[in-house]
This record gives C-alpha cells, sequence and structure tokens, in this order.
C-alpha cells in the first residue's frame, strides 16, 4: 500500500477571514502521521467540515505571530481538553506564543489533560525543528514585517526493493539484505563484489513539501526550496499592487509564479489571498505566466504527491 503524503488546505484567505475563505491552516499527512500547518480563525470548524479527527495531530507548526495564522490555536488546545485528549502534543513555534497561551489558560482557570510540548524557533537560523524515521521539517527564515519562517517536509531516503530471483540465483544469505535495502554494494564470499544495483529492483524517491509563508519576494528562498515536488507560496496581491505588496511584506501571485520556476519545483499552490479578490481566477492566471503547474489554495483542495519509483538501469 503506498504511503500517503498528502496536503489539505484548511485555510487560504490573508489578514482577515470572508465568508468563503478562512485564515490560514493546512492540514500535511506523512505515512498517517498528521502535521497542522498554521492555526487561523475556525481552524477546528474546518477540521470538521473535512471530517478530520482532531486526535490525530500530534505536531502543530505556527509560522508567525500575526494573529490570521495562530488565532485558532486556543480554541483548538481548549477542544482537545474538552474532548478528552491524552496523548501529549508538541507545537514548534515563534518566540513569545507559549506565553500568550498560557495567560489565557491560567486566567480562564484551566488545566488541561495533556501535555504540551513547547519547541521554541531560533528566528535567527534555519535548522532541523523534527526529525523521525520517517521525515524531517526544516525551517526556513523569511522576510516580513516580524520574525516569520517557513517549513520543509522531506521523507527520508527510501530503502531498496530486493530483487528476489537474482538474490535466489546467486544464493545470497539473509545477513545481507540489510545492507543491499540501505543502498550498499556486498561482498558474500570475501571474493566476488556485487553492485546494490546488480540485485536491487530500485527503490521509491523521497517527497518533500515547502510552506513559505508570509514574505516578500526573497531569493534566499527560493534556494531553500530548490527542487521541492509541492510548494506553497503566499500571493496576497496582483502585480499591480507591487508597492503594497512592497509596504506590507507580502509577495505577488506573479512573484510566487517566477519563485517557483527558478527553484524548479514540480507543482506550485499559492494562497494568502487579500479580501480585495472575490475572484481569485486574476491570481492564477497572473502566477501561470511565470509557472504554468500552479493551483489555488482552495479551502477543501487536497495535494497528493504520489509514490515514483526509481528503477534501477
Amino acid at each position: 500500500m503506498a504511503a500517503a503524503f498528502e496536503l489539505t488546505i484548511l485555510g487560504s484567505s490573508s489578514a482577515t477571514p470572508t465568508s468563503k475563505r478562512h485564515p490560514t491552516a493546512q492540514l500535511l499527512n506523512v505515512a498517517e502521521r498528521f502535521f497542522l500547518i498554521d492555526c487561523g480563525e475556525a481552524t477546528q470548524i474546518q477540521l470538521r467540515k473535512y471530517k478530520i479527527r482532531f486526535q490525530r495531530i500530534d505536531h502543530i507548526f505556527i509560522s508567525h505571530l500575526h494573529g490570521d495564522h495562530y488565532l485558532g490555536l486556543m480554541g483548538l488546545l481548549s477542544s482537545l481538553h474538552l474532548l478528552g485528549r491524552k496523548k501529549e502534543l508538541t507545537i514548534y513555534h515563534p518566540p513569545g506564543l507559549k506565553t500568550i497561551i498560557d495567560l489565557q489558560f491560567e486566567l480562564s482557570g484551566t488545566v488541561l489533560n495533556y501535555k504540551i510540548n513547547w519547541h521554541e524557533h531560533d528566528i535567527h537560523k534555519a535548522g532541523i525543528i523534527f526529525e523521525d524515521h520517517v521525515l524531517s521539517v526544516e525551517t526556513v527564515l523569511l522576510n516580513h514585517r516580524i520574525p516569520c519562517c517557513g517549513f520543509i517536509f522531506r521523507e527520508k531516503e527510501k530503502m531498496f526493493s530486493l530483487d528476489k530471483e537474482k538474490l535466489a540465483e546467486y544464493g545470497i544469505s539473509r545477513e545481507f539484505f540489510s545492507d543491499l535495502k540501505n543502498g550498499k554494494d556486498i561482498m558474500p564470499d570475501g571474493m566476488r563484489k556485487f553492485r546494490n544495483e546488480e540485485l536491487t529492483k530500485g527503490r521509491y524517491a523521497s517527497r518533500s513539501y515547502a510552506f513559505v509563508s508570509d514574505t516578500r519576494y526573497n531569493e534566499k528562498v527560493i534556494e531553500a526550496v530548490k527542487d521541492v515536488d509541492l510548494l506553497y507560496h503566499e500571493s496576497t496581491f496582483l502585480h499591480e499592487m507591487l508597492e503594497r505588496a512592497e509596504k506590507t511584506f507580502h509577495t505577488t501571485a506573479l512573484e510566487a509564479g517566477l519563485a517557483a520556476k527558478k527553484a524548479g519545483v514540480k507543482k506550485l499552490v499559492i494562497g494568502h489571498f487579500s479580501v480585495r479578490y472575490t475572484d481569485l481566477l486574476p491570481l492564477l492566471e497572473e502566477a501561470r505566466t511565470e509557472f504554468p503547474q500552479t493551483q489555488l489554495a482552495e479551502e477543501g483542495t487536497k495535494f497528493t504527491i504520489p509514490e515514483v519509483f526509481l528503477v534501477n538501469k
């Protein structure tokens, strides 16, 4: 069964919600590990709407402390408590968020049923903030009005698939299987050396997703997200409003498309749309002038990165 790598858009509006769009929130499923990325207002309502179980989320990533990216967090944490959560929850966050949440729980006299592990970002240096045997998550420093970061989710390198017929033909014993799966050559009898590709069929490619939250167009970010399978990049304005984008430290749709093209990504998703736009088609068309493989971050949309088997040649 193929391992999941699927992004669900929960919110795609910018600073304020509209009747049809909610502030930023996304859910990423990597091999049944569920990561919530930002938590704007109504995130928990959107999770219910799209039938995503709250309790499956064990990691929450907050990009920065503008309200449209975290004001739904207090409500979600409270609901998890009321629903009887016992599992620990880890929140990766910029400085100050823990103080905000702790104060609200203190003043409401709430003692949570579960433990929150607070993991504060280094706002001056990008680096890996989460890692297990399946994937790693690293931060990307962005150029916004306040400290802000993006996140890159990368699968670890996959193991090689063994060629059972070849193994049987050459009488290779099981003690060498682990080395072969990990890409090593072997010398079972101390005389003949077998190259890994002689005894394996290939392996699945590792997949990657980059979340670029609020930022001005930034060449350093382009380098950081180079070659990812899926890039989400904020696209608050059309390029005709470049002056406004520069003043508010945001990106235009045209610039997002250019960033995706320069980074050589496979697919671009644009979001964080200004409330001035009821019709999003012009933003999509503008981004596609630079990068045709662009789609809108419309709420409820799922973006799946399929598994690709790399055959040994």
